[in-house]
């Protein structure tokens, strides 16, 4: 008897959705950084054993479009309701349960297994080692915060998790193993991922993009690879980093281009640990103006949920 199915995972933004596909998967698939709106993309992780293959995917925090990359982002995350086998709905002991209610009401019609994830569990607080008065006020917090989600979604199982810790993580495990249907596998069992290197090479470069710029400037920023070419020893990539005004070139560059040069650095260390080999990396930065706002550019840039 052989299972596999589709694992889906949404949620608001900022939960700890891509922190919780990492773990699950066991390799970093996506970007996890503590600023909202990161994962753009729906990215599959594979994790396969002999009697089993679980289809993992990470998808945008759920939002109210602005402009038609939120669309494109909102479109991949309402797609991950159409093909599951198993959702997993992720929240966090802040975030208020009616949020984004217009998705949420989605999933209330469903009729498949909802797991919902209680995520930063760790945050609460009467932590192992806290005083037993704390630890009381804790449970009693989480046992409110329990009680709301059951009134929202009463036929979804709900497990308290912290991604971060790994707690709760081994147990969501085995449940999804449980509630997999029987099937053959859907992808060859030594594939990890649906997305190509390029994707990662551009993935990576953005997230040292949402780490060291503020404001704006990491929403207003599309990476493109123009050249990913591998040999036994190394692997030489070009890259393009898409702004959409000069202003925002300038920021990027930074004086005397000491500011992308410090992204170029620390993207060069990630890809050559995700890759296992020397990379000779070089980033160049272009004006592509509302590029976010621009159907034909999304396409260009696979937001296409279809």
């Amino acid at each position: 008897m052989h299972k596999a199915g589709f694992v889906n995972i949404v949620g608001n933004p900022n939960v700890g959705k891509s922190t919780l596909m990492n773990q699950l998967v066991g390799e970093r698939i996506s970007i996890a950084t503590f600023k909202a709106q990161t994962t753009r993309h729906r990215i599959m992780g594979i994790v396969n054993t002999p009697e089993m293959q679980i289809v993992f995917s990470d998808t945008p925090g759920v939002l109210k479009p602005n402009y038609k990359l939120q669309e494109s982002m909102l479109a991949f995350s309402e797609s991950a309701l159409q093909d599951a086998d198993v959702l997993l709905y992720v929240t966090d002991v802040v975030e208020n349960p009616e949020k984004n209610m217009d998705f949420l009401e989605k999933v209330q019609k469903l009729d498949l297994p909802v797991i919902l994830l209680i995520n930063k569990i760790d945050e609460l607080a009467g932590e192992p080692g806290g005083s037993s008065k704390t630890s009381n006020a804790s449970q009693v917090r989480l046992a409110s915060i329990v009680e709301r989600w059951h009134a929202l979604l009463p036929k979804a199982e709900i497990l308290p998790i912290s991604a971060k810790n790994k707690f709760g993580v081994d147990i969501l495990l085995k449940r999804i193993q449980e509630l997999l249907p029987e099937s053959p596998a859907y992808f060859d069992k030594d594939q990890l991922t649906d997305k190509p290197a390029r994707f990662f090479v551009s993935e990576i470069i953005r997230e040292k993009i949402l780490l060291y710029y503020d404001k704006e400037i990491p929403y207003s920023v599309e990476v493109a690879v123009e050249r990913f070419k591998e040999d036994d020893k190394h692997i030489h990539i070009n890259a393009i980093i898409y702004v959409e005004r000069d202003s925002q070139k300038g920021i990027i560059i930074g004086h005397q281009g000491v500011a992308l040069k410090k992204v170029s650095t620390e993207a060069r260390k990630s890809l050559e640990k995700f890759f296992d080999k020397p990379i000779f990396l070089e980033i160049f930065v272009k004006v592509d103006k509302d590029w976010r706002s621009s159907e034909r550019e999304l396409n260009h840039f696979g937001y296409n949920p279809e």
